[in-house]
């Protein structure tokens, strides 16, 4: 009798064990200190890392820290309303937020509510902010360019569909420059944008906003916004808010440009939360898993193979340097994550080269696998002839006698310099880049003084769309730069120096 009553009792303490509530919310736990967007709580013996907690009242928060005694807890919502003895319920739930198409063209903050004035979102679609980067055999290959419609870039710093580009320098110095003249360079090209302002002026992101309107970008593209008056939870959930809605477009099979502005700051909102969870420093005062924070994050950027539907995320992460140190601890982390840097120096912005992209240490690792045909053949030469002129023109500083062949070299470069400076918001087509960087490396207006180049070619390619527009068309239809391409521009070039006296 007694085996037999051992046996249903323990045969009910499984079923009782196993059983799961409908209600998530049971195992309960209270708020013993509270301050600095950073709650403390005690039981909650079952809470995961990242759960999603909910407060008495409609606030919410987000396990971070699981101690022993307590648990560790950052604010997701409004502080005022919180007081010690709090209850807090477990979910059993990430943080989520709406995806889908009926963001675009909306401005929300890190937890999906509407920040543009404008009807709230009407998505039944949501998607967890964190989510497992793609495995590599779920990958395809990056082959396929991202323009950016900057002539810099296209032809020595390629980026390509699922590639991670930093971009890296000091402060006005032109980084969100280029990243929003690459969103805005997508217009019909079928690549949905995400801009993600992480501890931003709200007047910047404003003067953002205006750019993307005014120049018919912001229907293909979301804004995520977390401005530096908004709290450092807020700010460290920003670009995982920003990736998901990028990886919802992304298994759909689309192609995705976004923009993180910037991780510097990101990692300045995560040290806040971690000293005020007591999280044992390390370096520069930052948390042992920085660089996880960063590398889980990026990792997220990838293009899909084919079986996937072909989607992709391109990342163009932004990283702030002080005093052009790139050697310090948050630049170097994410230079090792990312598959290339695009490094902006103040010198070379301040002797007026917009972009001030300095070639030695711009590198893209996908290389001429970002290029289509017709730009790798006119653009293999131009960064060895830039870095060659550079160093040539340090060492005439020092007052040396030049030969004709230096002379030559130095004049060359000039040039060449003076094309590849562009104004914001005029992205170039892929076939005029490719039509004056064969100029440009032919040396076919060497007789024109470097001031007048801009002036020049901006004059040809109207001559030439005038004349004969279908050699620009074919080369963007092709993808390639035949012997007959080269032939007929040589013709229209030669017709509009006669024109302008240049024979």
């Amino acid at each position: 009798m007694s085996n037999s009553y051992e046996f249903i009792t323990d045969e009910l303490k499984k079923q009782i064990e196993s059983h799961i509530h409908e209600n998530p919310k049971t195992e309960a736990g209270r708020i013993i200190a509270c301050g600095d967007g950073v709650i403390t709580i005690d039981g909650l013996k079952n809470v995961r890392n990242g759960e999603l907690l909910y407060i008495t009242g409609g606030n919410y928060a987000l396990a971070m820290n699981l101690e022993e005694n307590y648990i560790g807890a950052i604010l997701l919502t409004d502080m005022e309303e919180l007081s010690e003895g709090m209850y807090v319920y477990c979910t059993g739930e990430i943080v989520s937020v709406p995806v889908g198409k009926e963001l675009l063209g909306r401005v929300i903050n890190p937890l999906g509510e509407v920040l543009d004035g404008g009807p709230s979102l009407r998505t039944k679609r949501h998607r967890n902010i964190e989510y497992p980067a793609p495995a590599i055999l779920n990958r395809g290959r990056v082959n396929e360019p991202l323009y950016t419609g900057i002539r810099a870039l296209d032809s020595m710093v390629p980026i390509g569909k699922g590639q991670r580009e930093l971009i890296i320098g000091d402060r006005q110095t032109g980084k969100t420059a280029i990243a929003i003249d690459t969103i805005v360079n997508q217009k019909d090209k079928n690549v949905i944008c995400v801009y993600v302002a992480i501890g931003q002026k709200a007047s910047t992101v404003n003067s953002v906003i205006h750019s993307l309107k005014k120049h018919k970008a912001l229907s293909y593209t979301v804004v995520v916004c977390s401005t530096a008056s908004q709290t450092a939870p807020l700010q460290y959930i920003a670009p995982y808010t920003g990736t998901a809605i990028a990886e919802e477009f992304m298994y759909e099979g689309k192609d995705v440009l976004i923009v993180y502005d910037d991780l510097s700051k990101h990692a300045v909102a995560y040290r806040t939360i971690s000293l005020l969870l007591q999280r044992p420093a390390g370096r520069e005062a930052y948390p042992g898993d920085v660089f996880y924070i960063h590398s889980r994050l990026l990792e997220r950027s990838a293009k899909l193979s084919e079986s996937l539907g072909g989607g992709s995320i391109t990342a163009l992460p932004i990283i702030e340097t002080l005093a052009g140190d790139i050697s310090a601890y948050i630049p170097t982390n994410v230079i090792s994550i990312t598959d290339g840097q695009i490094y902006l120096e103040t010198d070379l912005f301040n002797s007026g080269m917009r972009p001030a992209i300095n070639v030695g240490l711009s590198v893209s690792r996908v290389g001429g696998s970002a290029q289509c045909k017709a730009m790798r053949r006119v653009s293999g030469a131009v960064r060895l002839e830039l870095a060659h002129y550079r160093e040539m023109a340090q060492f005439t500083q020092f007052g040396a006698d030049l030969d004709e062949e230096t002379k030559a070299t130095l004049a060359k470069g000039a040039r060449l310099t003076e094309s590849l400076k562009q104004s914001q918001y005029s992205p170039v087509p892929m076939s005029e880049m490719v039509t004056e960087l064969y100029i440009m490396t032919h040396d076919m207006i060497t007789d024109i003084p470097v001031e007048e180049i801009r002036g020049f070619m901006t004059g040809f390619f109207e001559f030439l769309s005038v004349t004969d527009r279908s050699i620009l068309q074919r080369i963007e239809k092709t993808k390639q730069f035949t012997e007959q391409d080269e032939k007929d521009i040589n013709e229209i070039l030669l017709a509009y120096r006669k024109l302008k006296h240049y024979e």
